[in-house]
């Protein structure tokens, strides 16, 4: 029988494959490296203690969201009476339009919401944490993975690549700084440009794997 969508199997079926599946289908979309400049410049009046606590702050609530969308994903399907293509296609979308903000050079946060971040004592949650990282497009594919399995060992699986992509988040924002300005914003955006490349690619398969679904299933 044709397998629509092997490798979200093959990615969940144990702890190790499962955390590093989950890693690597949020690393891109996250894109920790093309929240450093917003986040240094949200930060601009902060000496570095300060700094590096709000860089864990915005680590921890990304953990934390991420975290409790995998557990709340399969409820929320079965509460809404959503099929698991209709998610895939759903989160294709919202992928699709954040990446391709960032092939075009559109900002991720809107104009409003910049304006009030840049009034705000703590931008960890809001906006760094949601929507400039962990936004509609990670908690999308993060309930599409939890969807494909319900063994506890995977989710667990699961929790440690969040947690991995955390980490990775707290290191990009709290060294980043210097690596982007050493790159310089013409370097850097063509950087975040590629990502935005692959997150498209990545939104695009979304889509036909919901699309090809849909068709298997009739």
């Amino acid at each position: 029988m044709y397998d629509v969508c092997p490798m979200h199997r093959l990615a969940l079926h144990d702890l190790p494959t499962a955390a590093l599946g989950t890693f690597l289908a949020l690393f891109p979309i996250v894109n920790p490296l093309g929240g450093v400049p917003f986040f240094y410049s949200l930060t601009s009046t902060y000496d570095q203690r300060e700094r590096n606590m709000s860089a864990l702050k915005t680590a921890l609530y990304v953990i934390a969201i991420l975290v409790v969308f995998l557990f709340l994903g399969r409820f929320v399907l079965n509460f809404f009476g959503l099929s698991l293509p209709v998610l895939r296609i759903a989160g294709g979308l919202i992928v699709a339009h954040s990446s391709w903000g960032m092939v075009t050079g559109t900002e991720r946060v809107t104009v409003a919401e910049g304006n009030e971040a840049a009034t705000k004592e703590d931008i960890s949650l809001t906006p760094m944490a949601m929507p400039m990282l962990s936004g509609p497009g990670s908690i999308g594919v993060v309930m599409g993975l939890a969807a494909t399995t319900s063994s506890l060992l995977s989710y667990v699986g699961m929790v440690v690549g969040i947690a991995v992509l955390g980490l990775v988040v707290y290191l990009f924002l709290r060294l980043g700084g210097p690596l982007v300005a050493r790159l310089g914003p013409t370097a850097a955006g063509a950087i975040n440009r590629i990502f935005g490349f692959l997150i498209l690619a990545i939104a695009v398969q979304l889509i036909w794997d919901g699309l090809a679904e849909f068709q298997f299933n009739r």
